[in-house]
Formats: structure tokens, sequence, C-alpha cells
């Protein structure tokens, strides 16, 4: 079975939502960059909502000087959106997931392949949380408080103790955080 993993930049005070400038893509540290590259090499689909999707769909595949690799990575890699609503996602290998996209989550990961990641997408992050469908947290920790924002986990969800895997400092100050289910 495939493993399900929620890759999240997140801050200190555990906002996923980007409500400022504390995340750029585009500036990453080198040995950040690397452990972001060895999460994505672990995986062949990635999992989006509606609005993270088109958001990524609007930048990522315009960008002609991108020396992260993210680009080619997000252009390649098989992307499926969750959305009752889209019905041509207008990037190639990308699948739109309608009807009862948890069933589909759970048959995708009862193929044969590599992780399915998950980034940004807070609604869908909550669903597939209370759903148990998530078998591993990657959460890389910006040293920032932001004071507010949609979480990582819904309100009122509690988890069984997560099993530590990895834990990694970066010379910016972010911290990587593994944990698996």
């Amino acid at each position: 079975m495939r493993t399900l993993a929620i890759t999240q930049n997140i801050t200190l005070d555990g906002s996923i939502e980007m409500l400022g400038d504390w995340f750029d893509p585009a500036d990453q540290d080198p040995q950040l960059l690397e452990a972001t590259n060895r999460q994505s090499e672990r995986a062949d689909a990635m999992l989006l909502g509606r609005q993270t999707f088109e958001d990524f769909r609007s930048y990522w595949p315009h960008q002609t000087d991108d020396r992260t690799g993210i680009t080619d990575e997000l252009n390649q890699i098989q992307k499926y959106v969750v959305s009752s609503t889209m019905s041509d996602p207008e990037w190639r290998n990308s699948t739109v997931l309608t009807g009862d996209w948890i069933a589909q989550v759970g048959a995708l990961k009862g193929r044969e392949g590599r992780d399915i990641i998950v980034t940004g997408s807070i609604t869908l992050t909550h669903a597939l949380i209370k759903s148990g469908l998530v078998d591993e947290y990657r959460l890389f920790v910006y040293p920032i408080v932001q004071g507010r924002g949609r979480r990582l986990f819904p309100d009122g969800y509690e988890t069984p103790r997560l099993q530590l895997v990895e834990v990694r400092g970066f010379q910016n100050g972010v911290s990587l955080l593994h944990y698996t289910v």
C-alpha cells in the first residue's frame, strides 16, 4: 500500500495558512531544498484541493528560470485535484477527482506506486486527517509566529501518539519534523 503523506510548511504556532510572506518557494536554503527534493523523489503522485491546485497551476508551469527544480517536478508528477466544480484541470498529468473522492483516494493508496503527497489544501488536509487516510506528516516548521490562520489539524481533532521518524534543522532556522501515524 502506498503512503499518503501530508507535507506542509507550517509556522511555529501551528498555522499552515500563509497570511503573510513567511514562505517563498524560490528562496530555499540549499540543505532545505535537498530535503524537499528528497521528499519529492519518494513520491509519484500529488493530491491537491481545487484552490491550491489553481494557485500552483497559475504559477509553476510559467516559471522559466527555476533553479530549484520544483517546476520540472510539478509538471511531471501525476496530480490529482479534488473538486466538485472543475472539469478540465488544464495542466498536464492532472486528473480531477469528483464524487466520492475519499473512496478514490483510498483506491489510489491501494495501487502500486510511490508516495502520494498532499501540500497546502487546508480543507482537503482536514478531510483526509478525519478520514484516517494519512500515514505520515512531514512538517517544515518555519521560525515564525503568525498568531492567526488555519491550523494543520481540525479543531477538536485528537490523534493517538505519533511516531517520530526524523528531525532535522537547517541554516535558515527551518526544522523538518517527520512523523508516522
